[in-house]
């Protein structure tokens, strides 16, 4: 899909792609009168033109799918489009590196399963899959356990059962072998993979015959997608839903049942509906709790309380999607650590504790913030100045509300948090009054752990909070 260009205006970024009304490749298919093996090899010819256009530019989608194939129109023969770049990459040549563990399960490749460097072979993989799929109308790996599944895909275990492979030609076949080679290093390429017989010369090479169990079989693999993703949207919802205070546990499911049959039977409801289910924001969802220092009791004070609006989770949450987007297990447990103890500086800057404030920053942490003036500030004495002065004696509620936290890993040891930070509080004469600055913090592991070692700030002085 192109993206002809982007407009910036305040708060808001634009960008202008093509107009992509034919919806999904597979759904299109389950809906011809006629479907071949001739079919299947133009459908896969342009996606492995998108894909070599891809590579050849030095990206590598990383997420390639049925969800992700779609029509530029309604039209017949309508071209089809490669989406969703969210997990793509940039390499330099054939580049082999370790670039993180991203996919979707089934269309992984067995390198990345593995750990090991990888590169554009993992496309032609996901290729492989796709093309496998559009022949029968159901994948090489499958099995509802995760690990046996990545188990059967490290082992390259698929195979060719009768006597819906009977009637596919051994070019295709040969094909679907040169794709899924376990050895990335031997894989065909794109380039490679557009000149075999059966894509190039399907005329002659690919059969004519209307496979209609595949049309079948696809319906159903269809309807499982579908199912699946509106479970998975249920299930988002229900979280959002979610009445708690808690920090980065995640919330209960709750609302619509509560068990896995309700969340089926509420999917299956979406589904008969068509339904258009959009989260609604909770402010108690992820929120720490914390109080004014002082005698005051605390039935007498609104509490002092951070709240995190949409937290780094590592999963990237599709309505659409038979299957969830998954990342490494570890960096998403440091993302999330990332997330607690930014939580918790800001829970010592609402209470006004300095020694707690410092037992989290480096001593020599440099900041950019608008009570600066502009300058690079470097080492605490500012900001306990702010503390002794005002955080400290400040006995008004104050709530804060962090938006959108996101995080990015650097390596093992450091890492980059950017969010939105609403603060609420009440001013001298009494009035509700609000702030919104939007911060970056950069994170350094040293000794096990996190301490902050810059905080860059934008936007209006953060009063009657500092830090």
């Amino acid at each position: 899909v192109r993206l002809h260009d982007s407009i910036s205006e305040e708060g808001f970024h634009y960008l202008i792609f093509d107009l992509v009304t034919g919806g999904e490749l597979f759904e299109d298919i389950v809906a011809r009168e006629y479907y071949s093996e001739a079919d299947a090899s133009h459908c896969i010819q342009q996606i492995l033109e998108a894909v070599l256009h891809c590579h050849q530019i030095g990206v590598v989608h990383r997420d390639l799918k049925p969800e992700n194939l779609l029509l530029a129109s309604k039209c017949k023969n309508a071209a089809v489009k490669l989406a969703d770049f969210g997990l793509a990459i940039e390499v330099q040549g054939e580049q082999q590196a370790w670039f993180g563990f991203a996919g979707t399960p089934g269309y992984l490749s067995p390198e990345v399963l593995r750990k090991e460097a990888y590169g554009k072979p993992v496309d032609i993989w996901a290729c492989g899959v796709i093309l496998y799929i559009l022949l029968v109308g159901y994948p090489p790996f499958w099995d509802e356990d995760q690990h046996k599944l990545y188990q059967q895909i490290k082992a390259g275990a698929y195979d060719f059962p009768s006597p819906e492979w009977d009637t596919v030609t051994p070019e295709a076949k040969n094909l679907i072998n040169q794709m899924l080679t376990i050895n990335p290093a031997k894989r065909i390429t794109a380039q490679e993979a557009l000149k075999h017989p059966w894509v190039c010369q399907r005329s002659t090479v690919a059969s004519m015959m209307h496979r209609q169990e595949t049309v079948e079989c696809l319906k159903k693999f269809n309807a499982r997608r579908k199912l699946k993703g509106a479970i998975l949207t249920t299930m988002l919802v229900s979280r959002n839903f979610s009445v708690g205070r808690q920090t980065t546990a995640p919330a209960s499911v709750s609302g619509m049942g509560g068990t896995t049959a309700g969340i089926v039977e509420q999917a299956k409801s979406l589904l008969n509906k068509k339904a258009d289910v959009k989260p609604q924001t909770n402010s108690a969802r992820n929120s720490i709790v914390t109080s004014p220092k002082g005698n005051v009791p605390s039935a007498a004070l609104e509490p002092q309380t951070t709240v995190i609006h949409n937290p780094v989770d590592g999963i990237k949450e599709s309505s659409d999607s038979s299957n969830t987007t998954i990342e490494d297990e570890d960096v998403k447990a440091h993302k999330q650590e990332i997330i607690k103890i930014t939580e918790q500086l800001i829970e010592a800057v609402n209470n006004g504790d300095f020694e707690a404030y410092a037992k989290i920053c480096d001593p020599g942490l440099t900041s950019f913030e608008p009570e600066g003036l502009g300058n690079l500030v470097e080492g605490m004495d500012f900001h306990r100045f702010y503390f002794d002065n005002l955080l400290s004696k400040n006995s008004k509620p104050i709530h804060t509300t962090i938006l959108n936290p996101h995080v990015h890993m650097i390596g093992d040891d450091a890492a980059c948090i950017a969010y939105i930070r609403l603060t609420q509080f009440v001013d001298n004469q009494g009035r509700p009054c609000s702030s919104q600055s939007e911060e970056t913090r950069v994170w350094h592991r040293r000794d096990s752990r996190w301490q902050n070692v810059h905080f860059h700030c934008s936007g209006a002085p953060a009063a009657p909070l500092q830090g």
